[in-house]
C-alpha cells in the first residue's frame, strides 16, 4: 500500500475524539487506509443490503454488537445510526470507538453536524497527491495530468481509458440519482461536460443554465451534487480588498485531472499537449494539490484567488496566520518575465499582508528571480509549505 500523508492525523485524532469521520470520493482509498490503520476495529460495509437492513431494524443492538470498535463504511446509507452513535459515545466516553466513512460528503456531513457536533473529528481523503506518489523522472507532466490521482491506476496499473469511463458512469448512475431526483441523466451529462469546459473559469450559474437549458437554481443544485461527490471545488475570491473593483464569483475547479481529461475527451498525451484547455487542466491540478496539502494535514482549506476588473489576477492565494501566500500557475516550460508581473504588482499593493510568492510551472527546472520562487511542477507541494 502506498503510504498516505493523512495517516498520522487520523491515528492521532482517533485518540482524542470518540468518533472519527473520513470522507472522500469513491475509490480514493478510504477503505484500504482505514482497514490498514485500525486493524483492531471490525469492518462493516453498509452498502451490503443484509447488513444495512440489520442496522436499520435494530440500530442500538447493531452498534452494541460492535462495541469493541468498528469501521462503518458508507455510513450515510443509514442516517438514523448517527443519533444512536451519539448516545453510545456519550455513555462510554471512549475515544476512537467509531470510525465512520462515506463517499457522499453532503449527506454525511449533514448528519454529522446534526448529531455528532463536538464528538466527531472530520477529515477528507482525496486521491493521491504528487507528494505521495514515488518520484518518477520518466513520467511527463502530460502523463501525470492524464492519469490523475485515483489509487486503482497505481495499485492495479489500470490505464486512464480503462478506469475513468466506468468510474464516471457509476458516479452518474449511483451517486447522482442518490442525491437528486434527476430524471434526465443525459441533460446532467451535458451539464457535466459544460462544467469541464469551464474548469479554472469564473462560475456563472445563469450563463451555464442557459447553455444547459435549465434555470440557475437547478444549476446551483447540480453543482452541489458535484461537490458532494468530490468532483469539483468552488475556489472563492479572496475576502480582503486590495482594490474595490474585484470579482465576486468563485472559480470552478475539477479536483482530479484524470476525471477532467476523461470528460473533455482527451485520451492521449498528444491530445492534451495541443488542447486549448491544457492550461486550465494544469491550473486545476495545482489547486487540487494545494487542497490535498491542507486536507492531508487536517487543516481547514484556506484557498482563494484574486481578480479585479482592471486585469490583475493571481491564480491561487493560501491564507496563513493573517497573511496570504501568492501562487501563479503557468503550464509552459520556458520561464518568461511576464509571469512575474502579477506577483510584483501584488507585492506593492498588499505590502506586509503578503507572505511568500511563487510561480508553479510546467517545466523541469526550479529557480529564483530576486525574492520570487519559480518552482517545477514536480516540486509543486514545496510551494505550499
Amino acid at each position: 500500500m502506498i503510504p498516505r500523508h493523512i495517516s498520522s492525523y487520523l491515528v492521532r485524532l482517533a485518540t482524542r475524539f470518540p468518533v472519527l469521520t473520513l470522507t472522500g470520493p469513491r475509490q480514493s482509498g478510504k477503505t484500504t487506509l482505514l482497514r490498514h490503520l485500525f486493524k483492531d476495529h471490525r469492518y462493516v460495509n453498509l452498502e451490503n443490503l443484509d447488513i444495512r437492513a440489520e442496522a436499520e431494524e435494530d440500530p442500538r443492538g447493531f452498534l452494541r454488537r460492535h462495541a469493541e470498535g468498528v469501521v462503518l463504511d458508507e455510513v450515510q446509507r443509514v442516517p438514523a445510526l448517527f443519533s444512536y452513535v451519539q448516545s453510545m459515545v456519550d455513555e462510554s466516553g471512549e475515544m476512537g470507538r467509531y470510525i465512520l466513512s462515506g463517499s457522499l460528503n453532503f449527506l454525511l456531513m449533514s448528519s454529522v453536524s446534526q448529531s455528532l457536533a463536538g464528538r466527531a473529528a472530520v477529515l477528507h481523503l482525496l486521491p493521491f497527491s504528487i507528494g505521495e506518489l514515488p518520484p518518477e523522472s520518466s513520467v511527463s507532466l502530460d502523463q501525470r495530468l492524464l492519469l490523475g490521482g485515483y489509487p486503482p491506476l497505481y495499485d492495479r496499473q489500470l490505464k486512464a481509458g480503462e478506469f475513468y469511463p466506468s468510474y464516471l458512469e457509476t458516479y452518474v448512475e449511483r451517486d447522482v440519482r442518490g442525491l437528486r431526483n434527476i430524471g434526465n441523466l443525459s441533460l446532467f451529462r451535458k451539464f457535466l461536460m459544460l462544467c469541464a469546459g469551464r474548469s479554472g473559469q469564473l462560475l456563472n450559474l445563469t450563463a451555464l443554465g442557459n447553455e444547459v437549458g435549465v434555470d440557475h437554481k437547478t444549476i446551483e443544485s447540480w453543482i452541489s451534487v458535484l461537490e458532494a461527490g468530490f468532483l469539483v471545488y468552488r475556489l472563492p475570491p479572496y475576502h480582503r480588498s486590495w482594490n474595490k473593483r474585484v470579482v465576486k464569483q468563485p472559480k470552478l475547479i475539477f479536483l482530479d485531472t484524470g476525471v477532467l481529461c476523461a470528460i473533455l475527451g482527451i485520451r492521449g498525451e498528444s491530445d492534451l499537449r495541443t488542447h486549448p484547455l491544457r492550461g486550465a487542466v494544469f491550473e486545476s491540478w495545482v489547486v487540487s494539490e494545494a487542497l490535498k496539502y491542507q486536507m492531508n494535514r487536517g487543516l481547514r482549506p484556506t484557498l482563494f484567488f484574486w481578480r479585479d476588473h482592471s486585469g490583475h489576477e493571481i491564480d491561487l492565494l493560501m491564507e496563513e496566520a493573517g497573511r496570504a501566500r501568492a501562487i501563479e500557475i503557468k503550464s509552459g516550460e520556458t520561464v518568461v518575465s511576464s509571469w512575474l508581473e502579477g506577483l510584483k504588482w501584488l507585492q506593492k499593493v498588499a505590502g506586509d499582508q503578503l507572505g511568500a510568492a511563487a510561480v508553479v510551472h510546467g517545466g523541469e527546472r526550479s529557480t529564483k528571480r530576486k525574492d520570487l520562487e519559480v518552482i517545477s511542477w514536480r516540486k509543486a507541494q514545496s510551494a505550499f509549505a
